[in-house]
């Protein structure tokens, strides 16, 4: 019962993670807000609650060591401002299939960085999964068109933009875990200072904006309290009764929900080519996901 729970948990916090986009688009169309200023606030709002949640039930852990200091700041710089940033980017260049299936290339990127620059082996099962993200990033970003017509090559960069960005995320995390910090502490000063390198890019009319308008301040509100804090709630919730590895396979679904809420929302559409790559990247991350075989561990 308490594995049904967590499962349960971990697809509600996909699902949440879904309707980013819905937030992103529906911002910048109906508001006309710029991209940047929607990331800034989303930062903002929730460094702002996870913070007061902190100061209230768990002061002791938001102590940081001066060492650590330069960690922080690679996670505010890079895994919060610049995926939050080159994510959004992604989503209005290329919709919020796409963005988000190439969003989950993440897994990729970490293993790849791993076995170039930190001497993890690269085995065979890793391989093949490298070979299954490569391909599918090309039929989803249509590099198989000979005419180019199709090809959005600014969108498909962002989209792996965001999966590189998104994998520093993963990364950071695991550091400051290894360091001894709490998810919640780390990730409050994450997005803390992610908010503070945002800043420099806002203009100063737009950033205000929100603050004289109930709509678009209502609409952030629930960006940055729903999706953002109530799915990172609801995925540690249920980590506690998974393990962290079925989990993040079951996370694979939020890719194939955004992709049917902006059909549903926005009308955007995956060719038959763009579901076979999202599959082809689903699956290079479950099998990146699944423990080591015995024999992967042994000695050549």
């Amino acid at each position: 019962m308490n594995a049904f729970k967590g499962y349960v948990l971990v697809i509600v916090a996909a699902l949440l993670w879904a309707t980013m986009g819905l937030f992103y688009k529906g911002l910048m169309a109906t508001y006309a807000l710029p991209a940047l200023t929607i990331v800034f606030w989303r930062a903002a709002i929730a460094a702002i609650a996870l913070f007061l949640a902190l100061l209230a039930w768990r002061r002791s852990s938001l102590r940081v060591q001066k060492r650590d200091w330069l960690l922080f700041l690679g996670f505010g710089a890079v895994g919060v401002a610049a995926f939050y940033a080159i994510y959004i980017h992604a989503i209005s260049l290329s919709g919020m299939g796409v963005a988000a299936v190439l969003m989950y290339t993440a897994p990729i990127w970490v293993t790849l960085f791993s076995a170039l620059f930190l001497g993890e082996r690269l085995t065979g099962s890793k391989a093949v999964a490298l070979f299954l993200a490569l391909t599918g990033c090309a039929l989803v970003g249509k590099l198989t068109d000979i005419s180019g017509v199709s090809l959005n090559l600014p969108g498909i960069v962002a989209g792996l933009g965001a999966g590189l960005t998104y994998g520093a995320y993963i990364l950071f995390s695991k550091g400051a875990a290894q360091r001894g910090y709490s998810p919640w502490a780390a990730l409050a000063y994450a997005l803390a200072l992610g908010t503070l390198f945002l800043l420099p890019f806002q203009q100063p009319a737009e950033a205000l904006r929100p603050l004289s308008s109930p709509g678009i301040a209502l609409w952030l509100l629930v960006l940055g309290l729903i999706p953002t804090l109530g799915g990172g709630v609801a995925f540690n919730a249920g980590l506690h009764h998974v393990t962290a590895s079925n989990a993040s396979i079951v996370a694979t679904l939020e890719p194939v929900m955004a992709a049917f809420l902006g059909w549903a929302v926005w009308d955007e559409q995956l060719d038959t080519r763009q579901f076979l790559g999202a599959v082809l990247i689903l699956a290079a991350v479950v099998i990146l996901q699944r423990p080591p075989k015995r024999r992967d561990n042994r000695a050549p």
